[in-house]
């Protein structure tokens, strides 16, 4: 089966290495220590020190192959690709809410990089994808579990 395409700004990509950099360098040597540490308290087999490390030892070396996976079929959108015409990867897009005549702005990203609180949304979220090909002034309504909501496009920039 093919592998999924990760789509990254220049700055979600540098994210994702400083992330893997730090599990393998510092996080992956805590873990081993913590291990050798439990060990060393004797019968592992009711050692919730061990049992509580081997856990974290284990969800560190997934996010490591996670990572390294996202990284391999990386493709980096540049700054200068993003069109300010039409909402696409790597778009800042300022948008009314027509109900409550609210303005918002989100970048679109790659889901790998998708942060909401940073207002950072994924091209696979429900207003990522209506967003995506539409021009300024355009109005895109999207489903979201309590209905429908209407934005207006005000602005398009990179």
């Amino acid at each position: 089966m093919a592998e999924k395409e990760v789509l990254l700004t220049p700055e979600g990509l540098k994210k994702l290495e400083e992330e893997l950099e730090l599990l393998k360098s510092v996080k992956r040597r805590e873990v081993a220590e913590r291990i050798k540490v439990a060990i060393s308290y004797g019968d592992i087999s009711e050692n919730s020190e061990y049992e509580d490390a081997k856990n974290e030892q284990a969800f560190i070396e997934g996010r490591i192959m996670t990572l390294e996976k996202q990284l391999r079929n990386a493709r980096i959108i540049n700054e200068d690709e993003v069109d300010t015409n039409v909402v696409s990867i790597g778009s800042t897009v300022t948008l009314r809410d027509v109900e409550f005549d609210e303005d918002v702005q989100y970048t679109i990203v790659g889901s790998a990089e998708a942060n909401p609180a940073e207002n950072k949304i994924s091209n696979e979220s429900p207003v990522g994808k209506a967003l995506l090909g539409k021009t300024i002034g355009s109005i895109v309504e999207v489903n979201v579990p309590a209905g429908v909501i209407q934005f207006k496009i005000l602005d398009i920039k990179r």
